[in-house]
């Protein structure tokens, strides 16, 4: 029987090379890309949103494990196409119109991908019809949106209101995040919920693609 725990360790060290190397050893004792996702790369990544939530790690070492875990990725992805296998859910994420702060997003980009999640990631700065474009096109069940401004905040709203114009709010759940939004101003735009931090956000997807 294949064990996953020298990969999930990798990923939770930052270490992309034991994570090739893990990865290419269970495919080679016979392991399934799928269960090499969830066992190993998901595994490992559940626990560094765990840790990274809990005040553990820190920003650079979750970069460095986000690192690893597209190591991975990168390997078992193409398996994963040719048996059929798919990502769970879809998801769009981006900064509003105006603003340019990333590095948060990312974060909660890479927490998505490392839980099985296909995240399309549209930048910064991105206008409410893109946003609607990107909905139109990919089809996800969730819509996130990021803000560090109090100026830009306010076009999560904008956002919104477009999809309600063009038909597309009923479609998708919404969520908010970011240094100057808090519950009550996502509950006074119409959002389904509010993250205040990168591993709220994973936890919060969780449950409103199950509720």
């Amino acid at each position: 029987m294949v064990s996953y725990e020298i990969l999930a360790e990798g990923i939770m060290r930052g270490d992309a090379s034991i994570v090739e190397s893990e990865v290419n050893k269970a495919l080679s004792e016979g392991a399934e890309a799928r269960h090499i996702l969830v066992n190993g790369l998901i595994g490992g990544m559940s626990v560094v949103g765990k840790r990274f939530r809990a005040g553990e790690m820190f920003l650079p070492e979750v970069l460095m494990s986000a690192n690893a875990m597209h190591r991975g990725l990168d390997i078992v992805k193409p398996l994963l196409a040719k048996s059929g296998q798919k990502a769970t859910e879809k998801i769009v994420i981006g900064t509003v119109e105006g603003d340019i702060h990333d590095i948060g997003k990312k974060i909660v980009v890479f927490l998505l991908e490392g839980n099985g999640y296909e995240v399309t990631d549209l930048g910064v700065d991105v206008k409410a019809e893109v946003f609607a474009q990107a909905i139109e096109e990919h089809e996800p069940v969730i819509l996130g949106m990021s803000a560090l401004l109090t100026t830009t905040m306010q076009n999560m709203g904008k956002t919104i209101d477009l999809l309600k114009e063009k038909g597309l709010r009923e479609k998708i759940r919404i969520i908010v995040g970011g240094a100057p939004v808090d519950e009550q101003f996502a509950r006074s735009i119409g959002a389904d919920g509010y993250a205040p931090d990168a591993g709220s956000a994973v936890e919060l997807v969780g449950k409103l693609i199950t509720s």
